[in-house]
């Protein structure tokens, strides 16, 4: 799945914007910039790297060297990455600031509001773009895996400091206490969450399939060499 690098997901929606009131929502966002406190319910879901909404003027819309599109509405860009599946971002997202996302889409075309879920589950799918191609540094690891895998270097070097400077008595002391510190972030990291059952199927089919073609392939070797021998 090309949203899909490990842990992360990368989203990528674009919504068409309201005629005649679309200078709203520029006011709007320079008041949540103004006023960072609004976004806190955003701010506190630690699973959601970042979200970015960008209005694109509809005279401003990228050609890549093709034709100049003619667009009626401005277009509304918002970009986010975060870990976990599509399902629980959504539903977290509408429940931490339903207003903000209210605020952000206000008057987009067929916006149906953040709440009930459905029809906002529904809008997103309508209007998102997959990613022809989504990096990842870190696959393997969650936002909250990064952050204790940092707790622990942060202790590791202050213990590296200690062990230099004190005797083993009183180092085996802080040692106790540090690692009683950092206990919680000492843990695996688990697997990565699975995109949708379909696409789950389909790893495993292809494994399936790579695994019988490599086996024929030996086999046709194996023919070939008796027949040399022969």
């Amino acid at each position: 799945m090309s949203n899909v690098a490990g842990k992360a997901y990368g989203m990528t929606v674009i919504t068409p914007m309201s005629l005649r009131l679309g200078w709203l929502n520029r006011w709007i966002f320079r008041f949540a910039r103004s006023f960072p406190a609004a976004l806190s319910g955003l701010m506190g879901l630690r699973f959601i790297h970042f979200a970015r909404w960008v209005i694109i003027p509809r005279k401003a819309w990228p050609s890549l060297g093709q034709e100049q599109e003619a667009l009626e509405r401005d277009q509304m860009l918002f970009l986010s990455n975060f870990n976990g599946t599509w399902d629980q971002y959504i539903d977290a997202f509408a429940d931490g600031i339903p207003t903000g996302l209210d605020l952000f889409w206000y008057k987009n075309a067929r916006y149906p509001g953040s709440v009930p879920i459905t029809p906002f589950k529904s809008y997103i799918r309508a209007n998102q773009i997959d990613c022809d191609f989504y990096y990842n540094a870190t696959p393997g690891a969650a936002y909250r895996d990064i952050i204790s895998a940092l707790r622990v270097r942060r202790v590791l070097l202050e213990l590296a400091t200690i062990h230099a400077n004190t005797t083993p008595e009183v180092f085996a002391v802080f040692y106790r206490e540090k690692l009683l510190s950092v206990q919680n972030d000492l843990t695996t990291q688990g697997y990565s969450p699975v995109a949708s059952m379909e696409t789950d199927l389909a790893e495993q089919h292809r494994q399936k399939s790579n695994r019988i073609a490599s086996a024929m392939v030996e086999a046709e070797r194996a023919v070939e060499k008796i027949d040399e021998d022969i």
